[in-house]
């Protein structure tokens, strides 16, 4: 039996208030590259080919996950597929998308967006009938009389894919209701690119909240304002200014560099930068980002 081995990326960075995804083939599918012997580790391979097709170095990157598939394309092959979150800034490369433009119901920022209470809901609804522990799902997952879970990015997906609903469950152009088109619910995606996707906005919405990674994501000197809209971008919610700003200071985050930027339209704001030191300080408490409860 033959198995190959394939590195794919999540990478991700955020831009003004934008999260924003690397992709190829048109937006239709993740960076990805073969792991090869001469590569020392799994790692070392995957920043390797990120840097010779971006130009650009890599900076935090962790593994998420491994996903096996028969690979049609051999006889009686396997395909294994070991996905990297790598966070990074935009650059020059071509292929950066709004990773809304895939999971619009995901994004909270301005409310619960119309697409979940006017589409998603009753066609899951629909679906689940009389099903207790299908409609249990659907409540849990979609924020029906409970806090909406921002982390649950890969359950959400992985339920309407069960009813359904994703566009990469049918064929090309089908639409297994026969009532309308899943076309609505985000950009598709190539095979399983878009559950590897949501599988790293998952593991970063709940990093964020216990370790300072959404450092990584910005410039080297930047406003609180700028770190806060970060946050909100990679969490799909709002958070309180007052309380942010409160804990950043009470957990010493970060430190002035006696420069300030106009970037509120207003008095200029004061810049900020990392303290790496964190890293070694907190290296076993860990540190919090606030994202308010529902």
């Amino acid at each position: 039996m033959t198995i190959l081995a394939e590195l794919k990326a999540v990478l991700v960075a955020v831009t003004g208030v934008e999260p924003r995804v690397l992709t190829i083939q048109d937006g239709t599918a993740l960076p990805s590259g073969p792991f090869q012997m001469l590569h020392r580790s799994l790692q070392a391979g995957l920043r390797q080919w990120v840097e010779e097709q971006t130009h650009h170095p890599l900076g935090y990157v962790e593994q998420l996950y491994t996903f096996a598939e028969r690979d049609l394309s051999s006889q009686g092959g396997h395909r294994i597929a070991i996905s990297y979150l790598g966070l990074t800034s935009e650059g020059r490369a071509a292929g950066w998308r709004n990773w809304y433009d895939y999971f619009p119901w995901e994004d909270h920022r301005a409310g619960p967006p119309a697409l979940v209470s006017d589409f998603i809901t009753p066609q899951l609804g629909e679906w689940a009938g009389d099903a207790a522990e299908r409609l249990r799902r659907v409540a849990a997952l979609f924020g029906i009389d409970v806090p909406w879970n921002e982390e649950l990015v890969l359950q959400r997906y992985e339920l309407l894919f069960e009813a359904g609903l994703m566009e990469e469950a049918h064929q090309p152009g089908r639409d297994a209701s026969g009532k309308r088109s899943p076309a609505a619910l985000g950009r598709a995606m190539a095979g399983d690119n878009r559950r590897v996707l949501a599988t790293g906005i998952a593991r970063l919405r709940a990093k964020i909240k216990y370790r300072p990674v959404v450092f990584e994501l910005m410039p080297p000197d930047f406003t609180l304002l700028q770190l806060q809209r970060s946050v909100e971008a990679i969490a799909g919610r709002l958070v309180h200014k007052q309380n942010f700003r409160r804990l950043i200071e009470q957990q010493e985050l970060v430190e002035e560099t006696g420069a300030s930027h106009q970037d509120t339209g207003g008095r200029p704001a004061k810049l900020f930068r990392f303290r790496r030191e964190v890293l070694a300080e907190r290296a076993l408490v860990g540190t919090k980002l606030p994202l308010p409860p529902s």
